[in-house]
């Protein structure tokens, strides 16, 4: 039975996929099967909603994230902030290191943001723009600009991914974080050393556009717009908790929004619930987003992907599975058995939130340490989600910057996380000879 309610709902995202439907749509009809399920197992209705609940209630501190990260992705267009950084940041777009430039630019700002969307539709659409005019190959600017975006949203402070990971984990994210990035050097130098190499037979000199006229026109460009951005890097590496940093890197761009781009107060509630427009539509095209609104489908995604949490947890829905993982894991350690189901759970889920909770309840018998579990998520579902070419994890950024889907395999940064983990965690549990097999 445990099979049949797994194969149906894969079939339910599968349909979806194929017609173009919302995967809001496939979760929602999950719910109701997984429901069915655990009815069908004698629970009582009464007990299925309180599966339910305790399952969302996981995830209550990531909502009241989402609420701060709209309002101040908003807030941080409006007073100057993003345009002040990426007006500033593409002075270094030279054609022969565009492509290592396009990696770290994303890579700066979607640490600043956590958002790899926000990120891509920002100064991934302009990295993209002056690289293909400078003649860059857009399968490997696409695959540097995903690579960046989601080094952010991989080990920000202000990542959902990263947040969600330390909810299920029951673990400090700056603990999360410090072990993240212990673990990244390599890939990323390596990821470095790719993009310089491939990116230096790049030698066109294309003229590239004025972004500071641009932007000019809209916001003032003025040094004190990016003072919100520093004071939410100081507090985050005073480790104070990413709640009380956005409100005051809110309450800063206020300040900054009202004394230097003559912010209106009649104007702020629709600022922060739909997010900043521009007057100007070139201007629009790089600037525009953020706001409350924007996060209600992420987070309608996490309430609902939070509720299964609840039924597999109670059900033993996944049982069949964990078992067979457990033998895997025996064989090519336990982060390889975690990997396998990240890219089984990827392949279903079709987004990362989902993906991140499954690949947890299939895992958390082979990892029982909640610090090295986190990083083993961190290190698999939340880096192949992107690369599952019907995930919108990865699709969304890359039809943002009009790269074509052939990026995924230029973003090297998210192979290498896993595979240099995955052979360094196999070398200290002596199971090279196992994974020199399989690959």
């Amino acid at each position: 039975m445990e099979t049949v309610t797994l194969g149906l709902f894969s079939l339910i995202l599968i349909t979806c996929l194929i017609f173009g439907l919302p995967t809001l749509y496939a979760l929602f009809a999950g719910l109701i099967l997984f429901s069915g399920y655990a009815l069908k197992k004698r629970n009582p209705p009464k007990k299925i909603l309180s599966m339910l609940i305790s399952g969302i209630l996981t995830a209550k501190n990531i909502l009241i994230v989402f609420v701060l990260i709209g309002m101040m992705t908003a807030l941080w267009r409006a007073c100057g902030t993003i345009p002040f950084i990426i007006c500033h940041a593409t002075r270094l777009l030279r054609p022969e290191v565009l492509l290592l430039v396009s990696f770290l630019l994303n890579s700066a700002l979607s640490v600043l943001t956590g958002t790899s969307f926000g990120t891509a539709a920002t100064i991934g659409v302009i990295c993209m723009a002056m690289g293909v005019s400078a003649g860059a190959n857009p399968m490997l600017l696409g695959g540097a600009i995903l690579s960046g975006a989601f080094f952010g949203d991989r080990c920000s402070p202000f990542s959902t991914s990263a947040l969600l990971v330390s909810e299920l984990t029951k673990t400090s994210i700056f603990d999360n974080i410090k072990n993240m990035v212990r673990t990244a050097w390599l890939p990323f130098l390596l990821t470095c050393i790719l993009y310089g190499v491939f990116g230096f037979q790049l030698h066109s000199q294309a003229e590239t556009t004025d972004l500071t006229a641009l932007f000019g026109r809209e916001v003032v460009l003025h040094p004190a717009a990016i003072l919100p951005a520093i004071v939410i890097l100081i507090l985050a590496l005073m480790r104070i908790p990413v709640k009380f940093a956005m409100l005051a890197s809110i309450a800063v761009s206020l300040i900054v929004g009202f004394f230097i781009q003559d912010l209106s107060f009649s104007d702020l509630p629709q600022l922060l619930l739909s997010g900043y427009h521009a007057a100007d539509p070139e201007v629009a095209a790089f600037l525009d987003g953020g706001g409350i609104l924007s996060m209600v489908k992420v987070a309608a995604i996490v309430c609902i992907s939070s509720s299964y949490a609840g039924i597999f947890q109670n059900t033993g829905l996944l049982d069949g599975l964990k078992n067979g993982l457990s033998k895997l894991g025996s064989r090519i350690t336990p982060f390889g058995a975690i990997l396998t189901a990240a890219i089984g759970t990827s392949m279903i889920a079709c987004n990362q939130t989902l993906s991140i909770m499954l690949t947890r309840q299939l895992g958390n018998d082979l990892e029982p340490n909640n610090s090295r579990m986190a990083l083993d998520l961190e290190n698999s579902a939340v880096v192949v989600a992107p690369l599952i070419p019907w995930s919108i994890a990865g699709a969304v950024p890359l039809a943002t910057i009009g790269a074509p889907m052939s990026s995924l395999l230029a973003a090297f940064f998210l192979y290498l996380v896993p595979l240099c983990y995955l052979f360094s965690a196999a070398n200290k549990a002596g199971h090279v000879r196992h994974l020199n097999r399989l690959f």
